[in-house]
Formats: C-alpha cells, sequence, structure tokens
C-alpha cells in the first residue's frame, strides 16, 4: 500500500503527462536527424522456431565473483558447506538443460566486481555455461559490474567479444550514454509470409550504475539521448511492420531489458501482481520519464529487470508490465530458505487461416526455482493481441 508520503494519483498522473510532453517534444526536434543509424538485421540472427514460439530465459543479478572460492551468502546452514558461485554455474547448466531456450538475456550485475580479482576471468566464467551451450545470449550491465579491474565500458567491451553473444557496445554513428544500448530483431518461421518481418522487438539499454549528480543522491537512470535512440528505433521497427510486402495493422510487441528498476515499479501492492514484494523498490530518485516514453511509443508489452532480489513480481501499469526477474546467483544477497530462481519468457505465433505462422499472439511467462524439481511458479500471460493480461498465481504444468 502506497504510505501518506507518496505522491497522489493525482500527482503521479500529472508528472507522468509532464515527462510525456517533454520527451515526445524534444524526439520531435530531432525526427529528421539521421545520428540514429539502425543496425543492420543481419546482427540479429533470431527466428520463431517451426513450432511457433520463441523462448527467453532471463537472468538476473548472478554476482560471480572467483568461482570455487567465492562463498555463498543467504543460504540455510545446511547448504553453505561447499556452496559457491559454481552453485550458479550448476543453476544455469540446469535451466538451460531443462528449457532450452532461444535467448539467454543476463539483465545486470553479471559479476560482483568488488569481490572479483580479475574481472574478465569472472565474466568468462560468469558466461561460460551460455557459451558452452550455443545459444545466442546478450547481457546488460548492473551498477556492480564496473567495480574490479575494468571500466564499465570496458566490461562492456569485453562482453561484446565473448563468443555466442548478440550484445552490442552501443548504437553505430551516435554518442549516447551508457554502454550496452542495443536492439535486436526476432524474425517469423523460416518459409512463412512473415520470414522477413520482425515480429518481436527487444529493447536492451543501460540503466546506468549510480548518480553522477551531486544534488541526486541513489542510482543512475535511462538517460535523455538513450529514450531518443529508443523512440527513433521502436519509430522505424513499427514502421517497417507495417508496411509492405504483408502490411500489418498494429505494431509487432517488444520488451525492452534492463537493470535498475523504474520508479513505477512502487505503484504495485499485492492486489495486483503476480509473485512477491519482500523489499522496497531500488529505483533511482529521479524519475527520468522513460516509462512515459515507452506508453507513447505503444510498443513495448513487458519490462524485465533484477537488482532488487528478492522482489520477483510482474504487475501492469497503463498497458505494460513491469517484471523482476528474482534473484539467481548463490554469492547475491537472497533470502535463506528462499531459492533462487530464474523467469521464462514465451512468445507464441497466431496460426493463419491457410496453416501458416502469422504475428504474435501471446507473451507468457513463469518462473523456475532452483530446487530438486526445478519447479514452475507464476505461471502468467503477459500479453495478448485479443485479450487483456490475465494472470493466474500457479500452475504444476508450467506456461
Amino acid at each position: 500500500m502506497l504510505s501518506e508520503s507518496e505522491p497522489s494519483s493525482l500527482h503521479r498522473s500529472f508528472l507522468f503527462f509532464v515527462c510525456l510532453f517533454f520527451v515526445s517534444t524534444i524526439a520531435r526536434a530531432y525526427g529528421k536527424s539521421n545520428s540514429f543509424a539502425p543496425p543492420s538485421s543481419s546482427s540479429s540472427p533470431l527466428r520463431f522456431g517451426r513450432n511457433g514460439e520463441f523462448k527467453i530465459l532471463q537472468v538476473a543479478d548472478m554476482h560471480y565473483a572467483n568461482g570455487k572460492a567465492t562463498p555463498c551468502v543467504d543460504v540455510l546452514p545446511n547448504q553453505f558447506s561447499g556452496c559457491s558461485d559454481l552453485n550458479t554455474t550448476a543453476f544455469i547448466e540446469r535451466m538451460i538443460r531443462a528449457e532450452n531456450p532461444d535467448l539467454i538475456v543476463f539483465t545486470g550485475d553479471n559479476i560482483y566486481a568488488a569481490d572479483a580479482t580479475d574481472a574478465a576471468k569472472s565474466l568468462e566464467a560468469a558466461f561460460a555455461p551460455a557459451i558452452s551451450s550455443k545459444i545466442p545470449w546478450a547481457a546488460v550491465l548492473g551498477n556492480h559490474d564496473q567495480e574490479s579491474s575494468l571500466s564499465r565500458e570496458g566490461v562492456m567491451k569485453h562482453i561484446v567479444g565473448m563468443k555466442g553473444t548478440l550484445s552490442r557496445l552501443n548504437p553505430p554513428a551516435h554518442t549516447i550514454d551508457g554502454f550496452g544500448n542495443y536492439n535486436l530483431e526476432v524474425f517469423g518461421v523460416e518459409g512463412s509470409t512473415m520470414q522477413n518481418k520482425s515480429v518481436l522487438n527487444l529493447y536492451f539499454l543501460d540503466s546506468g550504475d549510480y548518480s553522477t549528480v551531486h544534488s541526486i543522491p541513489g542510482y543512475g537512470w535511462i538517460k535523455l539521448s538513450q529514450q531518443l535512440w529508443f523512440q527513433r528505433t521502436s519509430s522505424r521497427l513499427q514502421k517497417t511492420y507495417m508496411s509492405k510486402p504483408e502490411a500489418q495493422k498494429t505494431p509487432a510487441p517488444g520488451l525492452a531489458f534492463f537493470h535498475i528498476p523504474l520508479p513505477e515499479y512502487a505503484s504495485f501492492d499485492s492486489t495486483n501482481f503476480t509473485g512477491v514484494k519482500q523489499e522496497g523498490i531500488s529505483s533511482a530518485s529521479l524519475n527520468s520519464g522513460f516509462f512515459a516514453t515507452m506508453v507513447e511509443s505503444g510498443d513495448v508489452k513487458a519490462v524485465f529487470t533484477g537488482h532488487d532480489h528478492v522482489n520477483d513480481f510482474c504487475g501492469e501499469l497503463i498497458g505494460i508490465q513491469l517484471c523482476y526477474g528474482g534473484g539467481f546467483g548463490y554469492h547475491a544477497y537472497g533470502k535463506a530458505g528462499w531459492a533462487r530462481r530464474a523467469r521464462m519468457v514465451l512468445a507464441t505465433l497466431e496460426k493463419t487461416d491457410d496453416g501458416g505462422w502469422g504475428g504474435v499472439k501471446s507473451i507468457r511467462t513463469l518462473k523456475r526455482l532452483d530446487d530438486q524439481h526445478l519447479s514452475t511458479i507464476d505461471a502468467q500471460i503477459l500479453w495478448s493481441n485479443r485479450s487483456p493480461g490475465r494472470r493466474r498465481k500457479r500452475s504444476p504444468n508450467g506456461v
């Protein structure tokens, strides 16, 4: 529930529309700029399978350090002996075997750099299961990745150079805040009428680490330059999708991935989300208006973050699902007895009248726990092109 010290809904609505107007006005001023060069489609070799599905594994907050030498934190006493970063590695390997995802997304604090002796080696070890699986993967930075022997830019450059990654440092031909702002396109089923269209668009952003403005305490935020890039990218993708050949009436859905939750994550209580909220929302103290930017763009259906390890909920606000991944890593703070977890996201295409595959019909999610049975919980529909999102608390059969 909201406290009396929090702003009223009327006040929040006013601030929302002020932010929306501010960002959209500046974006229009940039409308004829060609400095936001779109990436080539060849940089995103992702495609829906012949079963009409595309599956994403979100890994939030591995906090990897020095492997076997790094102890677990916040586990039960009978789990502590021998528990280390290798438990995080084993969990990723279990998830890959169980789900065989089409893409693995790491949403920041991939390493806990303050405890990492060699940042490059920690990164190699942290992403090793994804690399050895030969499944495409992408990553963004959190607030702890740069605290060892590599700068923030150096960490992202190292990630971009690793095998199997689709991560990018930044959009080409443009100076933009942060490191790791890029988009990936997921094309329709090969041989279908949508094979040359991106039917699902993925946006990755660097939400920063800590505020660099002396008068503003706390964490970083998504800056205006990043929002302008997002707006122009979203607009370009929507125009392409809704033009010939096979022109579509509505935009392809989009998903956004970054580390630090938006202030809007504080809009929920236990009556209007699926999952749990066990700690405060550690967003930036400044609302930079990115939620308003996404609402105005109209294509993003869900956002996936990490950062707050013992929150794992999804809640819908103005047509966008705001989701946490839940704590994954064993060297990350957690809650003893509360299993580490991962989020799965499944996009499914609709069947056409001739038996082929069209655009995205629905986007669903569930979480898997690192317990004996890799249990599935909190299966829910995040978005459907036929009806508003609905939710159900638990499913024994998965998504």
